[in-house]
């Protein structure tokens, strides 16, 4: 299945491939650009799914990138994350005005930063459909209805959003604090242990039948549904 695609613009070298690494690590498909009039030309053409954008680009400044491709009816859309050393209020608001969808000051952490590139893939994600068959295994979001070969499949609340989650990320490796995130809310999170994800997931799995199966452990990294065929 084809994974969200992020375009990273910024002309310090090792912030791009710290970015790189922990973005490809999560299972997106990354592009770079290191001046302003590439990241336009990339945008463009590739029309990725979310920009990470550096304010103090070479040639033209991350302001007026963002300028460009919100006035641009092809690139409207793409939710931009601006990256930057400004960190007063007027910087900020002047961001947000222009069109950027949200303002991460640096120094950053990476973990805060991908968590607030998921919220907005999530947030600008079409809408789900009603229902998600994958082989025998059949849901009905609405309903809260999992049936497997037809027969019901009694679920609890979190085991169900686990699936959500899981589905949802269409065969991307999810790590635990993703899910912790997903499925308790990040501001929990924090004081969940890790080994609950585990716990639950070892419940769906066995609730699942041979459709658990397709719950993939991935070592060092987390969890993701084998969703081909």
């Amino acid at each position: 299945m084809p994974r969200e695609k992020i375009l990273i613009v910024d002309d310090e070298r090792n912030i791009v491939e710290a970015l790189q690494y922990n973005l490809e690590k999560e299972g997106y498909r990354t592009l770079v650009a290191h001046d302003g009039g590439r990241a336009v030309e990339l945008a463009r053409q590739e029309l990725p799914d979310l920009i990470v954008l550096d304010w103090m680009l070479p040639e033209m400044d991350g302001l007026e990138v963002c300028r460009v491709l919100k006035r641009d009816d092809h690139t409207r859309a793409i939710p931009i994350v601006m990256l930057t050393v400004r960190s007063g209020e007027t910087d900020k608001v002047l961001g947000l005005e222009i069109g950027a969808d949200d303002y991460v000051t640096k120094p950053f952490s990476h973990r805060e930063l991908l968590a607030r590139i998921h919220a907005i893939l999530r947030r600008v994600a079409p809408p789900p459909a009603e229902t998600f068959q994958l082989g025998d295994l059949a849901v009905d979001w609405g309903r809260h209805v999992v049936t497997l070969a037809g027969s019901p499949v009694d679920l609890t609340a979190k085991e169900f959003d686990l699936l959500k989650a899981l589905v949802e990320a269409r065969g991307r490796v999810l790590s635990r604090a993703d899910l912790l995130d997903r499925v308790w809310g990040y501001d929990r999170a924090s004081g969940i242990e890790t080994r609950t994800v585990d716990l639950h997931v070892s419940q769906l799995r066995r609730k699942l039948g041979h459709a658990g199966q397709r719950i993939v452990t991935v070592k060092s990294a987390g969890y993701r549904l084998a969703i081909s065929e």
